[in-house]
């Protein structure tokens, strides 16, 4: 689930080589989006530590 905003960014700058500004941008967007989302998730998950 992780690779998902890599894969993105990764998808971003091939869009930017080949010069589709618009396509680079939207890809950048969706993967940061992506990215703060997995974030808070991870954040937020309760641990199950027991001593």
């Amino acid at each position: 689930m992780m690779s998902l905003p890599f894969v993105l960014f990764a998808c971003a700058i091939g869009a930017a080589w080949m010069r589709q500004r618009g396509v680079s941008l939207g890809f950048w967007l969706i993967g940061l989006v992506t990215m703060l989302i997995l974030f808070r998730v991870h954040v937020t998950e309760v641990l199950s530590i027991q001593l």
